[in-house]
């Protein structure tokens, strides 16, 4: 029996948020790993991942099918963890999301790779949002390349390094009051160590061919829950003002050229309306964490371990009365 030695999986989009975990979990089950970035010299931090010789990044572009190409070359498994929140300069979501979905996907079915693509909860479309309907079209494309494709849906993730959790504690630490865009919209935030697993179990066989799987955590939780344990997490007290859509929408129109944490665009504000949660067709058929034989973590577990930083006075702060 082929020992996972014998695998080459590239992985594209792997030095990211989701990627490092995502190559640090095939790093420890001992597949060869090649990481398909468009800045190889910035993936250095995913070395100390594996062993020596197991991790190798190569340049990439989604916008260069030939680059894609050429990333995959002897590949066994790809996976696609490339995605863009906003759009900015070359990077749009037709061309990131989709059309670079389409050149993985034909990258691999030209070699007889199979593939593991993360789309996205409320990935439709029609929907008002460029980023879903993107999605969208992304798995299309996958699955009409390569109809055994493994997608994986998640919610809304989180974890150390998460443009999320960590977004909203920076912001509480030097604000008195936090704008909550959709505050009684649910999600059910996913921890990245789960969604790391739950691909590197499709890398090995045990996922269903050609499946869709939605992926979220143990609780569904309205913007403003979260928003609340966060601020109970980094004991600061802050007025939560709700914004209605129309006010979100227009100010969304201005900070949408703002930098980091401060950017809110038009199509966040639409991806802000509809729920995001794991949807009961999906856990009817078992394609979820659980169908996976994988117990998620939940955020109040988790955000602790790293959202300590932002407390007056760190991990040693004693949380108020």
């Amino acid at each position: 029996m082929a020992s996972n030695l014998d695998t080459l999986v590239t992985v594209f989009g792997g030095s990211g948020f989701l990627g490092r975990h995502v190559v640090g979990a095939l790093a420890r089950r001992d597949f060869r790993i090649r990481v398909a970035v468009r800045r190889p010299d910035l993936a250095g931090h995913l070395q100390p991942l594996g062993k020596v010789g197991q991790i190798h990044a190569v340049q990439a572009n989604l916008r260069y099918p030939d680059s894609v190409q050429a990333a995959m070359r002897e590949s066994h498994v790809a996976i696609n963890l490339v995605g863009i929140l906003a759009e900015g300069g070359a990077q749009k979501f037709d061309v990131v999301q989709a059309k670079g979905a389409a050149a993985i996907a034909t990258a691999a079915a030209s070699i007889g790779a199979r593939i593991v693509h993360v789309s996205a909860i409320g990935a439709d479309e029609n929907s008002a949002s460029g980023y879903a309907r993107s999605k969208a079209a992304g798995e299309r494309a996958v699955l009409a390349a390569v109809p055994d494709a493994v997608i994986f849906r998640p919610s809304v993730v989180f974890g150390p390094e998460d443009a999320f959790t960590n977004r909203f504690a920076a912001l509480a630490r030097v604000s008195p009051v936090v704008p909550l865009v959709g505050a009684d919209t649910k999600l059910q935030p996913v921890y990245v160590g789960d969604v790391a697993t739950a691909i590197a179990e499709a890398v090995e066989g045990r996922a269903k061919a050609g499946a869709t799987y939605e992926l979220g955590g143990p609780e569904v939780l309205t913007m403003r829950e979260i928003i609340e344990l966060i601020l109970v997490t980094i004991d600061r007290r802050r007025l939560l003002v709700p914004l209605p859509s129309a006010l979100a929408s227009l100010q969304a129109m201005l900070l949408q050229f703002a930098p980091g944490g401060l950017k809110l665009t038009p199509d966040q504000v639409a991806l802000l309306r509809v729920d995001n949660v794991v949807s009961d067709a999906a856990k009817a058929a078992g394609l979820t964490l659980q169908g996976l034989g994988i117990t998620p973590e939940s955020l109040q577990a988790i955000v602790p371990s790293y959202l300590w930083r932002f407390r007056k006075t760190g991990q040693f702060a004693r949380k108020s009365a």
